[in-house]
């Protein structure tokens, strides 16, 4: 059984703040994905993207080759929607990394290669007291970033990730991951041992498996209380 360690106020009121600036970009993907459909069906598409956001409005606004008057006034009030949403998501982004910057453990989560301000924080605030775990693969398996044993017949396989515990710190992690996979891929210098494990495995597995380790690295980090170093 593992017990929680109670958080400070400050740091459920950070909590609070990434979780509503997870429901804004959530429901900011579901305005676009909705505006991308509706004028899809008068053959307006553009590329996927924040670029592809703006040329979508940039065409909504144009009289030549566009969608009804009606249909340009509904599809409007989505626009004006999205337009608050980024108002909104920028201004606690803010809050956000103020935070992070006058936090310590942040500052040092965010040496790590794939942890930016935004992660950094939620980590911090999130594990309160790093020492409750004895090693780094107990809080990746705590995120649920470990494989799921699925042993038959005296034989040990292993599954998927498990996906159990925090999905929101698990989900960030990946999404840095990702990032850094992509640079990878582009220029194997970087990290060479990943770019051999590209070579061997998909881009999904590889991405995950580096997130299992950035998650060890940020429970070494959290404990010894050092940067990160190469």
């Amino acid at each position: 059984m593992r017990f929680v360690t109670v958080k400070t106020r400050e740091q459920q009121g950070v909590l609070m703040t990434h979780k509503i600036r997870d429901l804004l970009v959530r429901q900011r993907t579901a305005l676009i994905n909705a505006l991308r459909a509706h004028l899809a069906e008068y053959s307006i598409v553009t590329a996927t993207g924040p670029g592809g956001v703006n040329t979508l409005t940039k065409l909504l606004r144009e009289e030549q080759d566009a969608p009804p008057s009606h249909a340009r006034a509904a599809l409007s009030s989505l626009v004006e929607q999205l337009g608050a949403l980024a108002e909104e998501i920028d201004r606690l982004e803010v809050q956000i990394l103020e935070w992070h910057r006058s936090d310590e453990i942040s500052r040092r989560l965010a040496t790590i290669p794939g942890i930016g301000p935004i992660t950094a924080s939620a980590i911090a605030a999130a594990v309160p007291d790093p020492g409750q775990f004895r090693s780094g693969r107990q809080f990746a398996a705590w995120l649920g970033l470990t494989p799921r044993p699925n042993s038959s017949g005296g034989k040990d396989r292993l599954g998927g990730i498990s996906k159990q515990g925090d999905g929101y710190l698990r989900r960030l992690l990946v999404v840095g991951a990702t990032a850094v996979v992509r640079m990878v891929r582009k220029d194997p210098k970087r990290q060479p041992w990943l770019a051999e494990l590209l070579e061997r495995k998909t881009v999904r597995v590889a991405t995950v498996g580096l997130a299992n380790k950035t998650a060890r690295i940020a429970w070494a980090v959290m404990t010894r209380k050092e940067v990160y170093a190469v």
